[in-house]
């Protein structure tokens, strides 16, 4: 597992640098792209299309999962991305429409959220199931909210100025949360933080996280140059982890409602880009409008 994670962060950060370094057309399309594999994450964890009649999974459970075919990197049974609803589907779009809303301004980002809101009652009102109306509808906008909404925070963020900068404070300094506490964790983790949501989890990596991910924030504040003083960097040094933590729980906590361990396995190492991405989809907006409202 350890070796997966670094030979993904190998790959991955240089990309993921480059990516951000760009801006422009580029970086929004490669946001769209990761946050709509995230959608697909989502929805075929907590709505997945109705598993087929034939067989079933050998060893019972979620019938929406499926056997990995990439056992060689992890052996869990996961939910099957193509495996959508309409409504997911809907969903995934609006996720999408999210980022490219926010890339050409408040207005249109708004704008693609209230169509978000509205149009699953247009399809709920004519397939007419009132029994999982809600529900459904609840599920659609939530992803949407949690993974669009949030999520187009990171495009926001890089158009601000200096925001290829400020986009670099925002995910780095998430890595560092996710990376110290994951080590601290493994070495010296004896308390489960919150064993019914994720028993990996300990205080003292949570502690781990929360101290070298300030560490984190300040070193990178200093190295890209941003140079906020210590009255406007120290809070954003105990709010990024403090957000960073919040969004690994939330989707621990999805994850355990939906019965999944992984939202897929296409970052090897880190399970689904929803499992990579959790912690971010937290920080970017708290970063965002951190940035907006105090510093700018």
């Amino acid at each position: 597992m350890l070796l997966q994670r670094v030979a993904t962060s190998i790959i991955g950060v240089p990309i993921i640098v480059a990516l951000i370094w760009l801006g422009g057309a580029w970086y929004s399309v490669a946001l769209a792209f990761f946050l709509v594999v995230a959608a697909l994450e989502f929805y075929a964890a907590l709505a997945p299309a109705p598993a087929p009649a034939r067989g079933g999974p050998a060893s019972g459970g979620n019938p929406t999962l499926i056997e990995n075919p990439l056992a060689a990197i992890s052996p869990l049974r996961l939910p099957r991305l193509l495996n959508q609803r309409p409504l997911g589907l809907m969903g995934v779009a609006f996720v999408a429409l999210l980022v490219a809303g926010a890339h050409h301004g408040g207005d249109w980002w708004a704008g693609a959220m209230a169509l978000a809101a509205v149009l699953p009652f247009l399809w709920l009102t004519l397939t007419g199931d009132v029994d999982r109306a809600l529900g459904d509808w609840l599920t659609t906008v939530g992803g949407v909210l949690y993974i669009g909404w949030l999520g187009s925070h990171l495009e926001f963020l890089r158009q601000l100025d200096n925001g290829r900068d400020w986009v670099f404070l925002a995910v780095f300094a998430t890595f560092a949360n996710d990376t110290s506490a994951y080590f601290v964790g493994h070495a010296l983790g004896r308390t489960k933080l919150v064993p019914h949501i994720s028993p990996g989890k300990t205080l003292e990596g949570s502690l781990g996280g929360l101290i070298f991910g300030a560490l984190g924030l300040l070193l990178l504040n200093y190295a890209l140059g941003l140079r906020l003083d210590a009255a406007a960097i120290v809070p954003l040094a105990f709010l990024v982890p403090v957000a960073a933590q919040l969004g690994d729980l939330a989707e621990s906590l999805i994850k355990r409602g939906a019965h999944v361990k992984d939202a897929s396995v296409v970052v090897p190492g880190h399970g689904g880009v929803l499992d990579r991405l959790d912690s971010v989809l937290f920080v970017a907006p708290v970063v965002y409008y951190y940035a907006i409202w105090v510093v700018l």
